[in-house]
Formats: C-alpha cells, sequence, structure tokens
C-alpha cells in the first residue's frame, strides 16, 4: 500500500464548476503525482447526482491543452495580429501599475481606466473580490455587468420583490405541468432537465415556448412556438383566458396580490386569443388550450430563462409572465410557481467583499455600450486604458466590428488575464496568464440549486498562471494601495460568509471538510406559499407603484421589439429576418470555441432558414451563405432543418472570430440598443438579411490554427 505523498498515490479534491450555468456542479477531480488525471461529478451531491455535461466531462483537455497561455508576454506587432514575446511577470506587473498611475494623475485621472469582466468564472473570489476593491481604490470607471440577465432580473424584482426568490429546483419532481419559456433547459440546465424527466415519468406534461425548435423543445410533450419578441403577448392572452374561463385562484388573489382588478380589466379588453395570435403567430386554440392546462394541472412551474428578455421589452416581457403563478396560485406548491434564478436565497455579504464605497464616485459604464466607450461617446474621459479578464469581449460584445475599431486603437491600453489566446488577447499590449478552475481556491453559491460551495485546488499552477486575485494583491502592492483591503483568500471566504441568516452556521471550516452545504432553508421550500413577497406591498405585484414612479407603465402590457419587420416597415424592406444567436451546445459563450474536440463536434457555423425563405433567396441545404445588416456580416452554412417558422434565422454560437471564415460571428450584426430595463443587452432584437456567397478558400477554414 502506498502511503499518502508516495508516488503514485492517489488523492481526491473536492471542486465545483466555474462556468456560467445555474447547474454549477460538484465534482471530483483524481490527482496523481501532482498531475489530474479524473474528473467526474460528485454522486454524493444533492444536484450534481454523479454527471457532468459534454464540456466539463472534458474539462483536463483544456486545464493541460498545450494552447495554455503559461507565461506573461508583451505585444511586439500590430494590435489584432496576435505577436508578443515573452517578458517576466515583474515586467508586466510595473508596465501595468506604471501605466495605470501615469493615467491617475492625468488631466483625464483614473475614470479613463476601464475594467472589462463577467463570468468567465462564476467564483465569489475570483469573479467579484479584490478585482472590485481594486478598481474603486483606483477610482476607476465602473462596469454595469448587464450582458446577460439584468432586464429579466429587474422586471421579475417588479413582480415578486427583491432576491428574485423562485421555485425550488428539488421540488421539480413534484410538478404536473412544467413550461420551459425561452429555456433550452436541456443543454443549458441539464440538471434541472433530469428532474423534469423525472416529473414526467410521474405523469408530468413538459412544455416548451421558444421561437426555435431547440433541442429541449424536440424532447418535450408540447411546443409552443411564437414569433420573437412576443412573449409578453402570449402572457397576456392566457391572462385574458383564464379571467374569462374563471380559472384563477381568487383566494390567493384576494390575500396574496395587488392589483388583480386593474390586470384583469386590461387583459379582458385588450389581449382576446385573436389578437394575441396575430400578434404572436400562436393559433386561438393553442392559446386557449395552454391557458387551461397550465391553470388546472397543479402544482405548475414556468422555467424563465434569459433569451426572451434579449430585446428591447425584454424587462417587461419576463415581468408578465412572473405574474402568472400567482393568478393560478402555484406558489402554493413546492417546486411550482416560477423559476428564473435561486442566487437572491443566498446571503452573501457581497458589499464586504467588493467595497462599493472605495474611492472617490466614478461613472458607469454599460458593458453593452464597450463599443461606445473606446470610441468615446460616452459621458465622462475617453478610455486610455481597459483591462479585461474573465470576458472576451471581441467575441462577445456587440456591435462588432465598433468594438474590434476600438480595440485597434494605437492610444488604447489594454491588459488582458485569460486562460487562451482569444480574440481579445490578440488586441492586449499586455498578456497575463490565468489559472484553470483546478489551480485555484474559490468560493461558489449557484443560480440553480441552494447549496454553498467550496472549490479547493486540485493542482498547483501550470507555468506562471497566476490567479485574478494573486494579480490585484500585487498590482494594489506596486500602487501603494493599503495592504488590509487585499487579505488572503481564506479571510475573504470569512467575510462573504458573515452575511444572512441563509448563510447560519457555514463556515470555512465546513465547507472545507464537507464540500458543499445547502443554505438554511427549509426542505419543502416553497418562497410564496403563505402569500408574503418581499416587495413594498408584501405582495406579488401584478400593479406596482415602483414601476410607475420608474417610468414604466405599472400593469404587464406587451412591447413589440425595437427590429420588428411588423412594426418596422423602414427596416423590414432590407432587412426581414429576425436573427436569434442562442448558444451551441458545445460550447458556453465563448468558452470552448477554441477546443478542437469541440469545435469538431460544433462543425462549421450554420444559419437555420424555413425552406421557405431560403428558397426566396435561392439558398438550400449546406451552401454559404452571407448574414448581414447595416452592422456587420459573418457567414455560416445553410442548415434547413425544420425548427425556424418563416421569418426567423437562428445562428447558435459563439465561434471565435479568428476561427471562422470571414473572421465574425454573430455578434458583429447585433446592436448595443439597450433593453427597457436593467440596462439589457438586446442580441435576439436583430434583422437581418442572408445571400449566397462562395465557399470559403481553404486558409479561410475553421479548422484553421490559433495563431497567437
Amino acid at each position: 500500500m502506498r502511503r499518502n505523498g508516495e508516488p503514485g498515490m492517489e488523492r481526491i479534491v473536492g471542486a465545483v464548476c466555474p462556468l456560467d450555468c445555474p447547474d454549477t456542479c460538484r465534482m471530483l477531480v483524481t490527482v496523481q503525482d501532482g498531475l489530474a488525471v479524473g474528473l467526474r461529478g460528485d454522486p454524493q451531491h444533492s444536484f450534481t447526482r454523479g454527471f457532468l455535461c459534454q464540456k466539463m466531462a472534458r474539462y483536463l483537455e483544456r486545464v493541460y491543452s498545450p494552447d495554455r497561455l503559461l507565461h506573461p508576454m508583451r505585444r511586439t506587432g500590430p494590435k489584432g495580429s496576435g505577436s508578443f514575446e515573452r517578458i517576466s511577470w515583474d515586467e508586466a506587473l510595473d508596465a501595468i501599475a506604471g501605466r495605470f498611475a501615469a493615467i491617475v494623475r492625468s488631466a483625464d485621472g483614473p475614470q479613463a481606466i476601464l475594467p472589462y469582466s463577467y463570468y468567465g468564472t462564476m467564483g465569489k473570489l475570483q469573479a467579484s473580490s479584490l478585482d472590485r476593491r481594486f478598481f474603486h481604490r483606483l477610482g476607476a470607471s465602473r462596469l454595469d455587468r448587464t450582458i446577460c440577465a439584468s432586464a429579466g432580473g429587474v422586471g421579475y424584482e417588479y413582480t415578486v420583490g427583491r432576491g428574485r426568490l423562485g421555485a425550488d429546483p428539488m421540488g421539480v419532481p413534484k410538478c404536473r405541468f412544467i413550461v420551459n419559456w425561452g429555456s433550452n433547459t436541456a443543454h443549458t440546465n441539464s440538471h434541472l432537465w433530469s428532474l423534469m424527466i423525472e416529473a414526467r415519468n410521474r405523469g408530468a406534461t413538459i412544455v416548451t415556448v421558444d421561437p426555435y425548435r431547440s433541442p429541449t423543445a424536440v424532447r418535450s410533450d408540447w411546443h409552443i412556438q411564437p414569433r420573437p419578441g412576443t412573449d409578453a403577448a402570449l402572457a397576456l392572452g392566457l391572462m385574458h383566458v383564464i379571467w374569462r374561463d374563471g380559472l384563477q385562484d381568487d383566494d390567493y388573489l384576494a390575500r396574496s396580490t395587488v392589483g388583480a382588478g386593474l390586470l384583469r380589466d386590461r387583459v379582458l379588453s385588450e389581449y382576446a386569443p385573436g389578437s394575441v395570435a396575430a400578434i404572436t403567430g400562436v393559433d386561438v386554440e393553442t392559446i386557449e388550450r395552454f391557458a387551461h392546462r397550465l391553470a388546472n394541472e397543479q402544482p405548475s412551474l414556468i422555467r424563465l430563462n434569459y433569451g426572451m428578455q434579449r430585446h428591447r421589452g425584454g424587462g417587461m416581457a419576463v415581468r408578465t409572465i412572473a405574474c402568472l403563478p400567482a393568478i393560478v396560485g402555484s406558489w402554493r406548491h413546492q417546486g411550482g410557481g416560477a423559476l428564473l434564478s435561486t442566487s437572491g436565497t443566498y446571503d452573501f455579504a457581497m458589499d464586504r467583499l467588493t467595497r462599493p464605497m472605495l474611492g472617490p464616485p466614478a461613472r458607469t459604464v454599460n458593458m453593452n455600450q464597450l463599443a461606445e466607450a473606446l470610441a468615446g461617446e460616452l459621458p465622462g474621459p475617453p478610455v486610455q486604458a481597459l483591462y479585461v479578464y474573465n470576458c472576451n469581449p471581441a467575441a462577445v460584445a456587440p456591435d462588432q466590428a465598433r468594438v474590434l475599431a476600438g480595440l485597434r486603437r494605437d492610444d488604447l491600453f489594454v491588459v488582458v488575464h485569460e486562460l487562451f489566446a482569444t480574440d481579445t488577447v490578440d488586441h492586449a499590449d499586455i498578456v497575463l496568464p490565468a489559472t484553470s478552475q483546478l489551480e485555484h481556491v474559490d468560493l461558489h453559491g449557484s443560480y440553480g440549486h441552494h447549496d454553498v460551495m467550496y472549490n479547493a485546488p486540485a493542482i498547483a499552477p501550470r507555468g506562471e498562471c497566476r490567479s485574478n486575485n494573486e494579480v490585484f494583491r500585487a498590482l494594489a502592492d506596486r500602487l501603494g494601495f493599503e495592504p488590509e483591503l487585499f487579505p488572503d483568500d481564506a479571510a475573504l471566504i470569512r467575510e462573504a460568509l458573515d452575511g444572512g441568516p441563509s448563510l447560519a452556521e457555514i463556515t470555512l471550516e465546513r465547507l472545507e471538510s464537507e464540500g458543499s452545504i445547502r443554505l438554511k432553508i427549509d426542505t419543502e421550500y416553497a418562497p410564496f406559499a403563505d402569500g408574503v413577497f418581499p416587495t413594498p406591498s408584501g405582495r406579488c405585484e401584478l400593479y406596482s407603484e415602483r414601476m410607475k414612479a420608474d417610468g414604466f407603465d405599472p400593469l404587464p402590457t406587451y412591447t413589440p421589439p425595437a427590429e420588428d419587420p411588423r412594426t418596422r416597415p423602414d427596416l423590414a424592406d432590407r432587412y426581414s429576418l429576425q436573427l436569434l444567436s442562442p448558444p451551441r451546445p458545445q460550447f458556453l459563450n465563448s468558452t470552448f470555441a477554441n477546443s478542437p474536440r469541440h469545435r469538431s463536434a460544433a462543425g462549421d457555423p450554420t444559419v437555420e432558414l424555413s425552406e421557405s425563405d431560403a428558397a426566396s433567396r435561392g439558398l438550400s441545404e449546406g451552401d454559404w451563405a452571407e448574414v448581414f445588416n447595416d452592422r456587420g456580416r459573418f457567414r455560416a452554412r445553410v442548415a434547413l432543418t425544420g425548427n425556424v417558422r418563416q421569418g426567423v434565422a437562428v445562428a447558435a454560437g459563439l465561434y471565435w472570430n479568428k476561427l471562422v471564415p470571414g473572421g465574425s460571428n454573430a455578434n458583429s450584426t447585433s446592436s448595443t440598443v439597450l433593453a427597457d430595463m436593467g440596462g439589457g443587452a438586446t442580441f435576439f432584437d436583430n434583422l437581418v438579411e442572408i445571400r449566397a456567397i462562395d465557399p470559403p478558400h481553404r486558409n479561410e477554414s475553421p479548422s484553421s490554427a490559433l495563431h497567437a
């Protein structure tokens, strides 16, 4: 028998999936002789239940990829060329600190420095702790991180209150009628999907509401396919039928809601099924049957997701759909109601982690408007320095051509802290090598279950890789910031856990020992069974005085997309297809898009069309086409899958620009127009046209090598 520490000795280390995914899986890493040799889902974790998605199942290939960035580098060629030379950490840190100090002393001051990050890792430490303290202390511009979920989050809170509380995922097997509304749950929330399948095995019906016949829609019992951006109108039509036919829960409405009578009057007068059918493209019979089943088959659950909010009326759409559970009384039951996110259940002391009061007041830049920020079109000083981490804006930010033009400014100092040579790295002046999830410590909540989880470092960092927190400590030291603001990671975890009642009795020591601990909430958790909501009125606000004060219609309503061929004939004359760009199962945003295995499985970029739309443009299955509008263009193969309705195109992604023919992806056509609430993105509010092109030359093939 080998003893601990002897050559060949195996040990198991608990870890957490870092991806921006609601499942937040608990993982077990097998380590031998300092190398990670195995990775699997933890069979003892109540939500993970022993399996990982196809992306994380191969995560060790990412950790040990020969393409990992392992050393700091400095640019030697033109921006965008990906030409660098290796330098030391001291040289890199001195260059960054020196440039930042010079900008702080300049006439423009520290607000000319802009951090740019999102959730390349979801860990509380490596995503939102010392990074925020550093830039707050520096006085840099602040980033409004709105690219994913902000519009729907605000809309949902107007209805049910702060914290965005929702149904308990572990109660889903008890449901009888499950609606995936704008959610490709089978691929983007696969562990919840398995619970939905368990419910179906007990007799439940699974419905998907989505303009696209997604893999979840294919596997559902019923697919309802509205036109893009019309979800609120469909929900209002359901309300009309429910009230017209006396299907509402009068008791729950009377004691637990505000404004039921006003909403009833609106939907009965304005949203008859015939009118809603004309807006949504969903026939009257389907609207009627959907309303009856949602009301009668209890517990019913609506799994809301983020796709539906990515248009001009996205916040109002989520707000409107979130009213339905109160109308039919499904909040009474465990697992019933609505589920957008579980993140609000966690009482982490985030202000203690991020210290928002450090430094002087500073402007806030919406991350969806990076193009405008880099072009100097926003209030405040021009951006002189950009520090990018946990994000790949050259691929994921809207209005891509203008973002790339900004990144190529000779006077812009760009720092990128990354694992791989992304499209953004190619535009950096200084490149810093980042640790993977197996190489640093972190603390995780979830937005898909109710466990607090500890990620222990399983292996030593490869090469000279450093974590985000290590880098910000080093930069803070060079700039002479107070060392007590930048403590070790254990101290940060203790601060984060010193929060509210849901974290009671959860300590660092327990997490190190147990790995994952459920929040201190009831095992039969049903947040609004008692009819009490964390709103100003204490009730579900079907009518919201807060919305009125904020300049919105206080009742649910329908807001058409900004780029809708029905309401924008000026655009429809040139661009008549509504483009959706959902995630490709092999990627997560742009993560994994450089992996040979994942790229091979994903294949060439595609644009899915109806057969009639393809025929009218002279396009056939497999043809190369150009998708374009005034903002930009990208290339993709035509796919006639039968999964989209006439007038809609779907380009699943997201590919790295430098790895596809034409050098651009779907975000070359997307707009920086903001949603109605929360400064959210409008990626799916996008009119385009499509035309045939010649096949790409061999040197433009997606199999071309990385060039950094």
